[in-house]
């Protein structure tokens, strides 16, 4: 499972025009669910995003997760994290879990991001979405489960 955390002062999604969701300070975070991927690499991942201070404190050093802050995350599927490119210009996404499973466990973290008492709003899974974000430093921060 791979995400990709953006600091924001705020984001939202649009679906067919129509805002969906909207969050204040927070994260953006696109996950993406490869094959074989399972409930263990969502805990992984939701605990990690919990801890990492990558928030600035009151002498401006990241040293605040986003729980101290009292943020929220703004969560969207991204299939598109699992593309190759490496085998012409075309990407595949072989890697990529079919969209049944993948919405499950795209569910299932929204779930275990709640229980660490994150404030998570949701993209729609699978919808030709349009993200605007408003970044923060900008922070940007790659994470996958399987390095953790």
């Amino acid at each position: 499972m791979r995400a990709v955390l953006q600091r924001v002062i705020k984001a939202s999604v649009e679906v067919d025009g129509h805002l969906i969701s909207e969050i204040n300070k927070g994260l953006l975070i696109f996950l993406g669910v490869g094959k074989n991927d399972d409930e263990k690499e969502i805990q992984k991942l939701s605990v990690k995003i919990s801890k990492l201070r990558i928030f600035e404190d009151e002498n401006g050093k990241m040293n605040l997760s986003i729980k101290d802050v009292g943020g929220q995350v703004l969560l969207i599927s991204q299939f598109t994290l699992f593309a190759d490119c490496t085998g012409g210009n075309r990407p595949s996404f072989f890697d990529a879990e079919n969209p049944k499973k993948a919405n499950e466990l795209y569910l299932k973290m929204r779930d275990y991001l709640s229980k660490e008492n994150i404030d998570v709003k949701m993209g729609q899974f699978g919808a030709d979405m349009k993200i605007f974000a408003l970044n923060d430093g900008p922070v940007t921060i790659m994470l996958d489960s399987h390095e953790l």
